[in-house]
């Protein structure tokens, strides 16, 4: 029987993709494990979301559903040493997903006239919790700058933070949250 713990890492490396090994603080390492944390924060907000109804949940699951897949896919890639060859490739089709749903949802919510606080139901402020992780992956692959094969990633994650701040307003309206506006009063 296989363990989970190999000990390979007790002095503080691990392997990429291909078995390059780097410092765990590597930006590489850095950048797919902050992925990691966003796709997780993603899955505590469909945790909560899962206990609620309303018409179109169903659907809705599905879509986060494949973005969690597809940003498993993102990890993978950020961690393949540049020049290696990727089993799966992020690709413009991939973007235009999350667009085409940012309209979509978007196109059911009020237009913002004041920026709004995270907040809401637990769902939806879990997706804002997980778009504030998306863009700190999004800043550490920028600074991977030429380490990175596929600027699609950089892009993918760019969009990603958007679609979740639109998620977080969808799941608070199909959910009668409550949006906190931002005070100017303080």
């Amino acid at each position: 029987m296989a363990r989970i713990y190999t000990r390979s890492g007790d002095k503080g490396l691990t392997s990429l993709v291909y078995g390059d090994r780097v410092p765990k603080n590597h930006m590489r390492v850095e950048a797919y494990g902050t992925c990691d944390e966003a796709n997780s924060f993603i899955g505590l907000a469909l945790s909560y979301i899962e206990e609620e109804s309303w018409d179109g949940k169903a659907d809705f699951l599905e879509v986060m559903h494949r973005v969690q897949t597809v940003m498993f896919h993102v990890g993978a890639e950020l961690s393949t040493p540049k020049g290696k060859e990727v089993n799966w490739k992020l690709k413009q089709k991939h973007i235009d997903e999350l667009e085409a749903k940012i309209d979509e949802w978007d196109s059911h919510l009020e237009p913002l006239k004041n920026f709004i606080l995270p907040s809401g139901n637990k769902g939806s402020s879990a997706l804002h919790t997980a778009r504030t992780v998306v863009r700190r992956a999004e800043r550490t692959v920028v600074g991977l700058g030429d380490e990175l094969d596929n600027p699609n990633v950089r892009q993918y994650l760019n969009r990603l933070s958007d679609f979740l701040f639109v998620a977080a307003r969808y799941v608070n309206k199909c959910l009668g949250g409550e949006e906190r506006v931002l005070k100017t009063d303080v």
